[in-house]
């Protein structure tokens, strides 16, 4: 009964899409029709400008907060992690908008902040000075991301499994920046089209 209901009110809160809303109410736009069609912060970043892209990152961050601290404070740790997980699969594959959700990131950081940290917190300084070198924000996030899973099998075991799903989520939703980036065709920050 915990797992059940650990998964399903997870999922719904991933469902929450503040980039969806934000573009109805602010420009009367569907963003995923936009730019990439990604419903993230990157792509209103660059459909809509930094103040709504900044909005959009801190209300999906704060999605993984939420599920992680009330499924925490109910079930426990373990049942946290799978919070994690099934947040950030609602933000990625949501029903409510037809499973074509964002990336992740956003929430993914804001539950790994919560759930560890110390290597989350690492992983993130590893992802933003990848960003400033590169300007390519698909690269400092799955950079980012996969450096909290190898910091973790390192070091902390016990989340290994929760942060290597976590990783690979990432990586999958990247599938075809990783394909433009072996391209040499990815585009950076400074650029008008979503990356």
């Amino acid at each position: 009964m915990e797992l059940t209901l650990t998964i399903i009110v997870a999922y719904l809160i991933g469902n929450l899409s503040p980039s969806y809303v934000i573009g109805k109410l602010a420009k009367n736009i569907d963003i995923r029709e936009h730019g990439s069609g990604n419903a993230g912060a990157t792509n209103v970043l660059r459909v809509m400008g930094k103040k709504f892209a900044a909005l959009t990152f801190i209300v999906d961050a704060l999605k993984g907060v939420l599920a992680v601290i009330v499924v925490r404070y109910f079930f426990g740790e373990d049942y946290a992690m799978v919070a994690g997980i099934f947040v950030v699969v609602g933000h990625n594959w949501p029903v409510i908008l037809k499973f074509k959700g964002g990336k992740g990131v956003a929430t993914s950081i804001g539950l790994i902040l919560v759930i560890h940290p110390f290597y989350g917190l690492m992983a993130m300084l590893i992802g933003i000075v990848t960003l400033l070198i590169t300007k390519i924000v698909s690269l400092g996030s799955m950079v980012g991301m996969t450096s909290f899973a190898i910091l973790v099998l390192i070091f902390s075991r016990d989340y290994a499994l929760f942060a290597v799903v976590l990783a690979t989520m990432s990586l999958y939703r990247h599938k075809d920046n990783i394909h433009r980036l072996m391209r040499g065709e990815e585009k950076t920050i400074s650029k008008k089209k979503d990356s």
